[in-house]
């Protein structure tokens, strides 16, 4: 096997001309690139006990639990993320097919915008257990604004869902009671009226709670920051890509020269 600073003094020339040519591909790919700035949002999870009735109602709840969820409480909303129905309902607010510059007849133009928007967008846990959406944009002021509309998309969903689900209960709880008000008023002896009353008491007393919860919608996420405009791109990053282009190619320069040299 040759030394290698014997193959350098041979080689140098070739080896620098790959990377030189290397570096100065990439740099032109890189300026061409569009300039990215990043904003990001911040939340935490709320706790679930705001949406539990048998937690809410329940005796010392203050006491007991505390108004921050943790990381685990997330996981649904990540989820929620994923949907298209988050960033279709962006590409509508924003126009962003004109920003996108997108030419293609309304519903396919709606969609790609969509899909760009996705594409430059991520929300994922922190290692600290915050909610984190990170949107990438050319338009530095528009970047925080997506972001901050993602973040408050996702409260707004979470909250329809548990009010759908609170909704559903309350409309079983009342027509059990119109069911047990009727029983009442066919029951005979006073002792069972009294329990059918005392049955009437308890579900008119569920109804007025899932009222409550339904009229309150507890929050999902309490937001710590929100995003803000960046004054520099986050992307390309071009000195570090570079660097790294050159090591690359330098490391392949001097396996292409050693294959070279020994087939000689």
């Amino acid at each position: 096997m040759p030394d290698i600073f014997d193959l350098l003094l041979r080689w140098w020339k070739k080896i620098l001309l790959v990377v030189i040519l290397s570096v100065v591909a990439v740099g032109t790919i890189l300026y061409l690139k569009p300039k990215l700035y990043l904003s990001t949002a911040t939340s935490v999870p709320a706790s679930s006990v705001a949406a539990d009735k048998s937690k809410i109602f329940g005796d010392n709840i203050q006491g007991l639990y505390s108004n921050l969820g943790n990381s685990d409480d997330l996981d649904m909303i990540i989820g929620t993320a994923s949907l298209d129905t988050v960033y279709l309902f962006l590409a509508d607010s924003f126009s962003l097919k004109d920003h996108y510059k997108f030419e293609e007849e309304n519903s396919l133009a709606r969609i790609h915008s969509a899909d760009k928007l996705k594409s430059r967008s991520r929300v994922f846990k922190s290692d600290y257990g915050e909610l984190k959406v990170k949107v990438w944009d050319t338009d530095k002021n528009l970047a925080p604004q997506l972001a901050n509309t993602i973040m408050a998309k996702l409260q707004q969903m979470q909250q329809d869902l548990q009010a759908a689900g609170n909704t559903s209960t309350l409309s079983a709880l009342q027509k059990k009671l119109v069911a047990l008000k009727l029983q009442k008023d066919s029951v005979q002896t006073g002792i069972n009226q009294a329990d059918k009353q005392q049955e009437i008491v308890t579900y008119e007393k569920l109804i007025s709670q899932y009222q409550l919860l339904i009229e309150n919608k507890p929050l999902a996420l309490i937001p710590v920051e929100k995003a803000r405009a960046s004054l520099q791109p986050d992307k390309p990053r071009i000195l570090e890509d570079m660097v790294t282009a050159a090591l690359l190619s330098l490391l392949f320069a001097l396996v292409a020269a050693l294959v070279l040299d020994r087939n000689k």
